[in-house]
C-alpha cells in the first residue's frame, strides 16, 4: 500500500479523473493521502494578446479552480494548481512533497504525441517514485 499518492488531473479529460481516484484509494488504503493536482500552462508571449493576459489568466484560474473543487467534492483529497510544464510540474511536486505514487490518466496517443511524448509518458520516465498510469 502506499501512503502519499499524486493524480495529476487535466481539466479537459473529466471522463477520466473518476478512474484515476478509485485506482489511487485502492493502491492506498484507507489511511493515504490522496492529492490532486492541476498544472496550468502558460500562454506563450508570442500569442500577441497583451492588455487582455491578466483577465485569460482569471478565467484560465477560475475554470481550474472549479475543475479542481468539482473532482475533490466528496472525496478527501487536498487539491493543488501550479503553473509550468505539466510534465516537469509534477515530476518536482512528487519529489518535493515525498509522493510515493503517482496515479495518472493517459489518452490513446496520436501521431502528435509520438513525436513530443505526452505528459503520463514524461511523468513515466521521470519519477522518483512508482506510478500507475490508467487508459
Amino acid at each position: 500500500m502506499y501512503a502519499n499518492i499524486l493524480v495529476p488531473i487535466d481539466p479537459s479529460h473529466k471522463d477520466r479523473h473518476d478512474g484515476a481516484f478509485e485506482m489511487a484509494k485502492l493502491l492506498g488504503g484507507d489511511g493515504a493521502k490522496i492529492t490532486a493536482l492541476t498544472v496550468v500552462e502558460p500562454i506563450p508571449a508570442y500569442v500577441g494578446i497583451g492588455g487582455i493576459l491578466p483577465e485569460i489568466d482569471a478565467q484560465v484560474n477560475k475554470n481550474v479552480g472549479e475543475a479542481l473543487a468539482a473532482f475533490a467534492e466528496g472525496r478527501d483529497v487536498e487539491t493543488v494548481i501550479l503553473r509550468g510544464s505539466p510534465g516537469t510540474q509534477i515530476v518536482e511536486y512528487a519529489k518535493q512533497k515525498g509522493v510515493d505514487c503517482i496515479v495518472i490518466s493517459s489518452h490513446q496517443p496520436g501521431f502528435g504525441d509520438f513525436l513530443l511524448g505526452s505528459t503520463a509518458a514524461r511523468v513515466v520516465r521521470h519519477a522518483h517514485c512508482g506510478v500507475h498510469v490508467i487508459r
